[in-house]
């Protein structure tokens, strides 16, 4: 336990499973009250359950939905603020670019980045007044390199990034802090499987590790942003020659 994060008011979407309820296992150890949003409501309840005395709201919600997304940060007022979104709803798709049917990618970038633009929006919205806040958004190393047949996805997470840039130089005059973190490959049900942890190893993350990462960029003094930021397994086949 710690208290890095007491005092602070946090929204985690898509919370209930993966790097989501990783990060907020992590949040509320350091002392962070949290909003809890996804669209499963009972899974968010054996979350919150889960965190036993931390300080949890959870808000079921569709963060594809403009209107869910206002209701979302219209209820998480009932804390007083909110200092700190993480971005982390999302989906992966498979596919090449001539195969891809226009409905899988318009839901691939409508949840992967119209979303996390809604929740920023609401987000800077309740932290300008204050000039104070901090959005950190979970992206992928598909943003920086792509798998094969997978073009939604990677155009969702190149997305992501440079969404991420442009907030954080609208933020700067308001001292909102804006950043990414591009995780490798991570226990999650993403690809539409329970989560196995029996896969952590030297390929596979636990959602735990990316969560320590995140504490430490949600943690960073008000006049410090950790803008980018990359963590993946150590024998990911990222780097060099295959």
């Amino acid at each position: 336990m710690g208290d890095r994060l007491s005092g602070r008011v946090a929204i985690i979407t898509g919370a209930s499973s993966g790097i989501g309820k990783a990060v907020a296992h992590a949040f509320a150890a350091e002392g962070a009250s949290l909003i809890l949003a996804a669209r499963r409501r009972e899974k968010l309840d054996m979350l919150a359950t889960e965190l036993g005395d931390a300080n949890v709201l959870v808000r079921p919600t569709d963060v594809t939905s403009e209107e869910d997304v206002q209701g979302l940060f219209a209820d998480a007022e009932a804390f007083g603020t909110v200092d700190l979104l993480v971005n982390n709803a999302g989906s992966t798709t498979h596919g090449s670019a001539v195969d891809m049917p226009i409905e899988v990618w318009r839901q691939t970038i409508d949840l992967n980045l119209t979303a996390a633009f809604l929740c920023a929006r609401e987000a800077m919205r309740l932290m300008i007044p204050r000039n104070r806040g901090r959005i950190i958004n979970i992206g992928s190393i598909s943003a920086q390199a792509p798998r094969n047949n997978a073009i939604a996805y990677t155009a969702s997470k190149y997305g992501v990034e440079g969404l991420t840039r442009g907030l954080a130089l609208e933020g700067r005059e308001h001292g909102i802090t804006v950043s990414v973190i591009h995780p490798g490959s991570t226990v999650s049900e993403l690809a539409g499987k329970p989560e196995d942890h029996s896969r952590v190893g030297p390929t596979t993350m636990a959602g735990a590790t990316v969560a320590s990462a995140v504490v430490t960029m949600a943690a960073m003094p008000d006049e410090a942003n950790l803008l980018t930021a990359t963590i993946l397994p150590v024998a990911q086949p990222y780097l060099g020659r295959g």
